[in-house]
């Protein structure tokens, strides 16, 4: 299986690239300047704000699209070019060497849902970050469907594991005594390993699982004070203290926080019929990577 994959580098991007590799997958991964990759991919060196790079002149039986913005950037006009205009460069340049391309999302174009979210959720984001995620997502769609290449989008819960935002933000200030609780934490979260988002992913593409979407999170939503609770007493340090929500937005960004304090449940029952998750709760996955991060 020949595959690209943007944003590469990243937590989730990272991991993804190993599996294959060591699946035996001949990947390509596209990187901005600086950034280092699995030494068996072989690499295209570019940034999607700026196209003026060459994708090698192969077909590539798929694409995963991972490269975005991350949720706290407050400059709007990053998040446009980044997100929207980034996904539209990156077709450009894909539309006659992709098969199949799978663009993954977040949970937050679902906005406020109040019931559990599944693929039949209607999407409605109310925020900035999210707003774009998803105008992003409805072009590469239409985009997709008139030159005949088959799409997938793949809705992840809060990733957790051994990197990115819960290692750098929560686990490390968690650690230090500098992290706090916007808000209540009463408000519900669903959550996913990053090893299970990396299964997901890979087992919608060997299975052709085209033109569909998939919510991919744990089965087990849970308050967010309950999840820092459980993080707290596998690292043996305090309970954390709270922040009101609105000095947290000043600090980590409105949709970020936004994001983070919206009750969001979801049903998995899609996506686990492809693939087995190995930590079918966070009460699994936690322990276990808190005892990766100790050894």
């Amino acid at each position: 299986m020949n595959v690209l994959v943007t944003g590469g580098t990243g937590f989730i991007g990272s991991k993804l690239v190993d599996k294959l590799v060591n699946r035996g997958a001949q990947v390509t991964c596209l990187l901005r300047q600086g950034s280092i990759s699995n030494p068996a991919a072989k690499t295209v060196t570019g940034d999607l704000i700026y196209p003026d790079f060459i994708i090698p002149d192969e077909e590539f039986d798929v694409v995963y699209h991972l490269a975005a913005a991350w949720p706290g950037e407050k400059d709007k006009k990053i998040l446009k070019a980044v997100n929207y205009d980034g996904t539209v460069n990156l077709f450009s340049l894909l539309k006659d060497k992709a098969k199949f391309i799978v663009y993954v999302s977040g949970l937050g174009v679902f906005g406020n849902p109040g019931d559990i979210v599944d693929e039949n959720s209607q999407l409605k984001p109310n925020t900035e970050y999210a707003k774009v995620r998803l105008e992003a997502q409805k072009y590469l769609e239409s985009s997709c469907k008139e030159h005949g290449i088959s799409f997938s989008v793949a809705f992840l819960g809060d990733v957790y594991g051994n990197g990115g935002w819960f290692k750098n933000i929560l686990v490390e200030r968690l650690k230090k005594g500098s992290f706090r609780m916007p808000g209540s934490g009463e408000y519900y979260r669903s959550f996913v390993h990053v090893d299970d988002v990396v299964s997901a992913l890979e087992s919608i593409a060997e299975k052709n699982a085209i033109n569909q979407s998939f919510v991919i999170a744990d089965s087990t939503p849970v308050r967010f004070k309950d999840f820092v609770n459980v993080v707290c007493k596998e690292l043996g340090v305090k309970y954390p203290g709270t922040i009101p929500t609105i000095l947290a937005k000043a600090v980590m960004g409105g949709d970020f926080i936004n994001l983070l304090t919206t009750s969001i449940k979801t049903s998995n029952a899609k996506i686990a019929k492809l693939c087995d998750f190995m930590y079918k709760s966070y009460t699994e996955g936690v322990p276990s990577t808190i005892s990766e991060m100790k050894s």
